[in-house]
């Protein structure tokens, strides 16, 4: 066997004083069967050396040097140099959805309220009880106006109301408002310096934004509770029993539980989009926030006034679709209310309104349901002019009503 000491290619370009390495190479060994020894040709022998040597230089200078101090420097790599099938690797930005969760938190906190109520229930067996509740709520101006589910003050019948606000203050406060169709409410706090959070615009949200939640779920054992996910879903539709249901939510898998009623759902500005109110108990990640848009209408005129002025149309309606299964009777459009009666007096009868109409749309927004036509009413002051799409006798028309305020007596 015969021993060559070759300096590897590779060190020798970054560094000559590396060790030398030994390499075996086997040589041709030619046995001798009554046949006359000839001399060893060492021309053939140095040949073999000079290809080891070249190959293994070759190899170093393609493998090394060419790829790192000549491709992408002083030359462009080939076509296809990393192979046939490379594709475009785009990178994520490394701004992290956690640092950003702890940014949207650490805005919104302050304006984030723990509501608790005292009310007095009705049992058929046992008489009236004392029942506890609790739920969030968040600060919506700097007088201290709170926004939160109407079932969260139990719709306004409350014997006792108490907002415990971030820095660890209870306060007493009155129920201002409360609509159970929409499930919202607004209470009030006095005396108290408050941080108002900042509303966002619902109408602008995507699928697949991120959605952050902010509430008391199970109690103020786990009070300020954040839980972050994405906008599941929008314009959904929640059965809450046979005669209730909200309409046009938004629909998040961040997670709600008991107790983050009334609290915010926030994006990623940290601005209030959405109003938490209901979860499916039947399924894993599906909970549901009012619109603040929705709200925002309610919550302007309470800053602006102080107080807020319902407008109504004086007429008593039922959806389309209930009134044919419950009657039988097929209309000529599957879609809208049936007016069963027309209030004397209302703004309905002086605008022209009459039984047997169908209504269909407000302006350009279609109507399919009394929750999206009381919603819609929600956008008009007494005094303001709607137009008021129907179907009469199968025929399209457009009436002008004037709201007005709604009589304590309706």
């Amino acid at each position: 066997m015969l021993f060559i000491y070759i300096i590897r290619g590779g060190d020798f370009m970054e560094n000559r004083q590396r060790e030398q390495e030994i390499i075996d190479v086997p040589v041709i060994t030619y046995v001798e069967d009554k046949v006359e020894k000839k001399p060893r040709k060492r021309r053939n022998l140095s040949l073999v050396v000079v290809i080891l040597i070249s190959a293994l230089i070759g190899g170093v200078i393609s493998s090394y040097v060419m790829p790192v101090y000549v491709f992408g420097k002083l030359i462009p790599y080939p076509q296809n140099y990393f192979g046939p099938d490379i594709k475009q690797v785009i990178h994520v930005n490394p701004k992290s959805t956690e640092f950003l969760v702890s940014a949207v938190a650490k805005k919104a906190m302050p304006s984030v309220v723990g509501i608790t109520t005292t009310s007095i229930e009705r049992d058929f067996f046992f008489g009236p009880r004392t029942a506890k509740g609790l739920g969030t709520g968040v600060i919506v101006d700097k007088r201290g106006y709170i926004l939160t589910n109407a079932h969260v003050v139990h719709n306004g019948n409350v014997e006792e109301l108490k907002v415990l606000f971030d820095n660890g203050k209870k306060k007493d406060a009155k129920i201002l408002w409360s609509d159970a169709a929409l499930d919202l409410a607004v209470i009030k706090v006095d005396g108290v310096k408050v941080v108002p959070a900042d509303l966002g615009n619902s109408d602008d949200l995507q699928v697949g934004e991120i959605a952050i939640a902010i509430g008391n779920p199970l109690g103020m054992e786990f009070e300020k509770t954040v839980t972050s996910g994405i906008i599941s879903g929008l314009n959904r539709s929640v059965e809450i029993n046979e005669n209730e249901r909200i309409e046009n939510l938004i629909q998040t898998d961040a997670s709600i539980n008991p107790g983050n009623s009334g609290g915010p759902l926030l994006n990623s500005k940290g601005e209030v989009i959405g109003i938490n109110t209901a979860k499916i108990k039947s399924g894993e990640g599906l909970g549901f926030a009012i619109p603040i848009n929705i709200a925002k209408p309610i919550v302007d005129q309470f800053i602006e006034k102080g107080e807020f002025r319902k407008v109504y149309m004086g007429i008593q309606g039922i959806n389309v679709d209930i009134f044919e299964r419950s009657t039988g009777i097929d209309l000529i459009t599957d879609e809208g209310i049936y007016i069963a009666r027309v209030y004397k007096g209302s703004p309905a009868a002086k605008g022209g309104l009459r039984t047997g109409d169908v209504i269909i749309g407000i302006e350009d927004k279609k109507i399919n349901s009394m929750t999206q036509l009381v919603k819609e009413l929600y956008k008009y002051r007494p005094g303001d002019t709607a137009n008021i799409k129907i179907m009469r006798n199968d025929e399209e028309k457009t009436l002008k009503i004037k709201l007005e305020r709604i009589p304590k007596n309706y």
